[in-house]
């Protein structure tokens, strides 16, 4: 396997969460595949719709993307073929011969983009498709091939086990966090993070607003922040 690759899997290892994984993964993957437009999308926890999207090399994004969730999604043959077996595909795997530019996805949708050749591959999670990456070369340029296919499953596998591993090391940090609070301080924390304030929290939990003070001193000593927003921000996925 192409050195690229190999340094691109360490970048990935190393990355804190998932908006680093994501900036890593687009920085260093399109080189290696010889593709103009790449991109990953994220799913939330239904499947149903994309919660974080990143795309290189398409004009106007936005655009493309809804165009591709209102005519293309649901005819994407190798999108489909990727949500079925879980294993990356491109579209001479799943069409017949000379069948791609006469499918619908690539006539309502791929053409405007000149996408003479697609490739997505599989994000899994917990025995679920969490996500996807795709690649698209456009022009006079080579169809893709199985050397292709087996680099994508590769990138996949890394990916997915980054992601699981992200995961896992954020529940470990959010639990630690919430231990620090007494339930009275999360109480307060929740109130903080609706946007009240002391005085507001003091008449909501039936206690004194110097009380509220002296409770949130402690809390961003525990915290180790110095303001509201900070303990916000680093309570955010505790508190929802």
């Amino acid at each position: 396997m192409a050195n690229s690759l190999h340094t691109l899997f360490q970048a990935l290892a190393a990355s804190r969460d998932r908006h680093q994984l994501r900036s890593r993964f687009m920085d260093g993957v399109g080189e290696h595949f010889g593709v103009q437009r790449w991109g990953i999308y994220l799913l939330d926890e239904l499947q149903a719709h994309y919660i974080a999207v990143d795309v290189y090399g398409i004009p106007n994004v936005d655009n493309f993307v809804e165009l591709y969730e209102k005519v293309g999604r649901a005819v994407d043959p190798v999108t489909q073929y990727v949500v079925e077996h879980h294993a990356p595909a491109h579209e001479e795997m799943v069409l017949p011969p000379g069948g791609w530019k006469k499918c619908e996805l690539y006539q309502n949708c791929c053409g405007y983009y000149g996408h003479e050749h697609i490739m997505t591959g599989p994000i899994v999670g917990g025995g679920s498709l969490i996500g996807a990456v795709h690649f698209a070369r456009v022009g006079d340029t080579p169809a893709f091939n199985h050397q292709d296919i087996s680099d994508l499953s590769a990138v996949c596998t890394h990916l997915s086990a980054c992601l699981a591993t992200i995961e896992i090391r954020q529940t470990r940090f959010n639990y630690s966090v919430a231990n620090r609070l007494t339930v009275r301080e999360t109480q307060i924390a929740e109130l903080v993070a609706q946007g009240l304030t002391n005085a507001e929290i003091g008449k909501t939990l039936w206690i004194q607003e110097n009380s509220v003070k002296q409770a949130l001193k402690r809390m961003f000593r525990k915290l180790e922040v110095t303001n509201r927003a900070e303990m916000v921000a680093k309570l955010r996925d505790i508190l929802g």
